[in-house]
């Protein structure tokens, strides 16, 4: 029998875990508290762990407007030179997935089409919009919302996003508190038929490879500030992400600024950057009138990683569980695995007493690789000596040198990329479920491949 579960939160995140739950079996009903389903935000990555999930899930990188991209690089942002990275025309061989760039709004639009089109044999995911909770009773599973109404599930994803309602509820009324970095970031997109015809533009991409490019003044060791520049939507978007230390007047909440307002902190923040790469962002910034989409700004705040991921019938997802900072560009990536474990763990579950035991398996399998994952989205790329020491803290067996602990730009990228999370949920339940009699037959297939080749 089906067990009945509730994804609080329709972001990427409960989308991913409502359509891997519902493959592998399971009565799903989603809790969104506004009353359009739509993802704010500019570009992001979708790396080769994360791309492992989304393809058993049916998703349809065509309809995402994403091709693969070759390459995830370091580069001299005064002069476009070569510093560090990785060829991913391979990525398949070496990380078992190529990587990929795509709109957020793209990446949500297609998780959409996936939870809410019929499976045949299969429950189909049913939405409340405008269903916000304002509170849950952990241990009976009973979910209290806004309008008075109530609903009890089995199981319970905490998926609300970085200010979560549920993960008040697993802290017992103890928040995190983040930690300032006094660094902010702002993202702007330029469209290429902007600066198609541009021959610097040309020649300034001729340098710079096909894949998410990190540029950094790397003639100062101290400096924080960098910029990250990819391409998406087949091409068409130029996306970036700048990184700088905090000015004494910004705040601590996100904020949009003025296209002026941005070229000042552009030219004082960046000034040593190539001079075409510069024009090229003041152009566009200047061609920005009072109608244009303002430009959003935020600080950075690090969240440590959380005692626990879980309580009672709760289990918290993405960033209500884990935040993450763009410099690992991992944040959805880890939201998108999360789903993925629950396909494997919770596959054919079909009693409510066997639920306890399952969630203590996802914890256990997921806490220390996201817990690593978060720690290393506090520094950039090549920074990773920075965080070793807690980064032992996380390895799989603690406080060792082992192979999990990534020590430069290299191994962070293996351990982030590499990892299959079907591979590794069946391999932790091979060793961990103590009676194969009744529960390890179930896990030779891939349930949630199973269900997408329905699609």
């Amino acid at each position: 029998m089906p067990i009945k579960i509730a994804v609080v939160g329709a972001g990427i995140g409960g989308l991913s875990a409502a359509a891997a739950l519902r493959c592998a079996g399971h009565h799903v009903e989603v809790f969104e508290k506004s009353k359009f389903l739509s993802e704010i935000g500019a570009a992001l990555v979708v790396a080769p762990n994360g791309v492992k999930v989304l393809s058993r899930l049916g998703f349809s990188f065509e309809n995402a407007r994403s091709e693969p991209k070759s390459c995830f690089e370091l580069r001299d942002g005064r002069n476009m030179d070569y510093v560090a990275g990785v060829k991913l025309s391979g990525g398949e061989q070496r990380f078992g997935a190529p990587l990929h760039t795509m709109q957020r709004a793209d990446l949500h639009q297609e998780l959409y089409r996936i939870a809410t089109m019929s499976i045949p044999g299969l429950s189909d995911i049913r939405f409340h919009l405008g269903g916000k909770v304002s509170t849950v009773q952990p241990d009976t599973g009973v979910l209290h919302l806004d309008d008075g109404s109530t609903f009890t599930a089995d199981l319970i994803i905490g998926a609300d996003g970085l200010h979560s309602v549920l993960r008040s509820v697993v802290l017992e009324g103890h928040p995190e508190t983040p930690i300032k970095t006094g660094l902010s970031a702002f993202r702007f997109q330029i469209p290429t038929d902007v600066i198609r015809g541009d021959p610097e533009f040309l020649a300034l991409t001729a340098l710079k490879g096909h894949g998410p490019s990190i540029l950094a003044d790397i003639s100062d060791e101290n400096t924080v500030d960098h910029m990250v520049w990819y391409d998406c939507q087949n091409g068409e978007v130029q996306n970036f992400v700048g990184i700088h230390n905090s000015t004494s007047d910004e705040g601590d909440s996100k904020t949009t600024e003025s296209s002026k307002d941005l070229l000042a902190y552009v030219t004082s923040q960046f000034g040593t950057f190539h001079s075409v790469l510069l024009r090229l962002i003041r152009q566009r910034l200047l061609m920005l009138d009072s109608n244009a989409p303002r430009i959003t700004k935020w600080p950075l705040n690090i969240f440590q990683p959380l005692p626990y991921h879980t309580r009672g019938k709760i289990i918290l997802i993405g960033d209500a569980a884990h935040p993450m900072l763009p410099f690992s560009g991992q944040g959805a990536n880890q939201a998108i695995e999360d789903a993925g474990a629950f396909g494997v763990i919770f596959e054919a579950v079909d009693s409510a007493e066997h639920i306890h035991t399952r969630i203590s398996h996802f914890e256990k399998l997921r806490k220390l690789r996201v817990s690593r994952v978060q720690l290393m989205s506090s520094v950039r790329v090549g920074k990773e000596n920075e965080v070793f020491e807690q980064l032992k803290h996380y390895a799989d067996t603690p406080f060792s040198d082992s192979a999990d602990v990534p020590r430069n730009f290299s191994e962070r990228l293996a351990h982030d990329f590499g990892y299959d999370v079907f591979e590794e949920s069946r391999k932790f339940l091979r060793e961990n479920v103590l009676d194969p009699k009744n529960e390890s037959t179930a896990y030779a297939h891939d349930p949630i491949a199973a269900g997408s080749k329905q699609l």
